[in-house]
This record gives structure tokens, C-alpha cells and sequence, in this order.
């Protein structure tokens, strides 16, 4: 018995650690930005609107969220209609080696990730003249990305019945209506967990921006964030803490509107 409650107690001890340890940081980042002197201290706020007002002013701050936003959908859109089609495709035709090249995609943009082929994604982007665009930029991020969003709406798609397909082949349907008005419906869960997927994989994104966008005005806020510092290295907490709470509000909203709709369910959308 003894022994029993030692272990509830490191248990529960374990949990409370792990919590501060994960909520100091956020309570930092909600009061920081309503503070007039703000330090690395987590207290409580004089909310002063302040920080916000040097945020407005900034030249780039605010435009910095506008086209981190243009790259996330953008390449969300891009990635959550190839790799439907994609993954429609594998799920249904038999080719030899499907699988295997399914898994040889996803173990290749694993190991070659964005950082080990910076090098001729570079010269290529020179090459199409796509440097310091962010149509380019968009392209790039959702080759990185499509593999693995192949495998995994690949398992939506394999959940859904056949016999809806050929119910809707039998009165006529083409290939991409049954896609877009049979498929999709049934899999828009699926859509949803890979779109948010995407957006939060780009919306933090710092080295592909930086390298390939040299125009300040198109840089996206990832970016941006890496310029709110003095000239000796240290961080403005000030403009730092309120451009950081602007920045993590968008995704977090994305989030909980998208979980309070789908859940996040990871399977079709028919209940068996």
C-alpha cells in the first residue's frame, strides 16, 4: 500500500513539473504583451496597449502576418487537392509496387528534408526564376510536403465504400465528380487534419523564407520575427512578446475551429 501511494505521488509530482513546465512559457506570452516593462518574468500585467501601438507602426510586422498567411494557404490548397487526387488514385488502382513507392515517398522526404536539399532546390529556383517569389516559394514547400500527405490521406480514402462510386458511375458520373462530389465529402476530415497539417508546417517555416525571399516585403512573419532585435543580439521584449501573441493567435484559432468541427478524427466519414 505504501509503496501504491509513493507511486501515485510521483506520478502526480511528474504531471504538476511537466505542466509548469509547459504553462509558465504561455502565461509569459499572454501577459508579456499587456506589460509596459516586460521582462523574463511571468507577473501580473498593467495592460498598457503600448507594445501593440509599436507593433502598428513597424513597417513590415503586420504585412508579415498577411503573407505568412498568402504561403500557408496557398500551399495548403496546393498540397490538400494533389495529394486527394494522389491518394484517390493509389487507393484504387492496383499498380504494382504501390505500396512500395508509397513508403519509398514518404522515407525519402524524410531523410531528405528541406534543410539537406537547400543546395539544388536553390539552383533550381534560379534556374525557373523563382527566387524571391513567393508562387516559388509555394511550390517548393508543397513538393516538401505532399509525400507524407499522400500516406496519410491515403487511409481516409481506403475507409470509404466502393459501392458509393459505382452507384454514381452507373448514372453517369465522370472520375473527378465522383472525387469531388462522393470522395470528398466522405473524407473532408481527412482534408481538414492534412490542411491544418500543412498550415502549421508553413506558418513556422524560417529557413526556406529566408534563403529565397530577399524582398522584406514578402517575407512571411517567421521571418520577420528574426529581425525584431537590437544590433547586439538582444531580444526587444517589448515588440518581441506582442508580434510572438499575434503570430500564435491565427493558428490556434485555425485549430480550435477545425477540432470543434472534425475532431480530428483519423478515419472516413461513414461509421461502420
Amino acid at each position: 500500500m505504501t509503496r501504491f501511494v509513493a507511486g501515485r505521488i510521483g506520478f502526480y509530482t511528474l504531471i504538476a513539473v511537466l505542466l509548469a513546465f509547459f504553462t509558465i512559457p504561455l502565461l509569459w506570452l499572454a501577459t508579456a504583451p499587456f506589460t509596459s516593462d516586460p521582462t523574463y518574468e511571468v507577473r501580473m500585467p498593467d495592460f498598457t496597449s503600448e507594445n501593440f501601438q509599436m507593433i502598428i507602426d513597424h513597417p513590415y510586422a503586420l504585412w508579415s502576418l498577411v503573407n505568412s498567411l498568402v504561403l500557408a494557404v496557398g500551399t495548403a490548397v496546393l498540397v490538400v487537392v494533389l495529394s486527394a487526387l494522389a491518394a484517390y488514385a493509389l487507393s484504387r488502382v492496383r499498380l504494382p509496387g504501390r505500396d512500395a513507392l508509397l513508403y519509398a515517398l514518404l522515407l525519402l522526404s524524410s531523410i531528405i528534408t528541406g534543410t539537406a536539399a537547400m543546395v539544388p532546390l536553390f539552383q533550381l529556383a534560379i534556374e525557373l526564376g523563382l527566387i524571391d517569389s513567393q508562387t516559388g516559394l509555394i511550390l517548393i514547400l508543397s513538393g516538401g510536403l505532399l509525400p507524407a500527405a499522400i500516406f496519410m490521406i491515403k487511409d481516409f480514402m481506403d475507409s470509404t465504400p466502393k459501392s458509393y462510386e459505382e452507384s454514381a458511375r452507373v448514372f453517369g458520373a465522370s472520375p473527378l465528380q465522383i472525387v469531388r462530389h462522393v470522395v470528398v465529402p466522405l473524407v473532408r476530415p481527412g482534408l481538414a487534419t492534412i490542411a491544418v497539417w500543412t498550415i502549421a508546417n508553413v506558418w513556422g517555416n524560417f529557413l526556406m523564407p529566408f534563403l529565397l525571399l530577399s524582398d522584406v516585403e514578402k517575407q512571411p512573419a517567421a521571418v520577420i520575427m528574426y529581425t525584431l532585435y537590437t544590433e547586439g543580439g538582444q531580444a526587444n521584449l517589448k515588440v518581441l512578446s506582442t508580434f510572438g501573441l499575434l503570430y500564435s493567435v491565427p493558428v490556434v484559432l485555425m485549430y480550435l475551429f477545425v477540432s470543434k468541427k472534425y475532431g480530428f478524427r483519423f478515419h472516413g466519414g461513414i461509421k461502420r
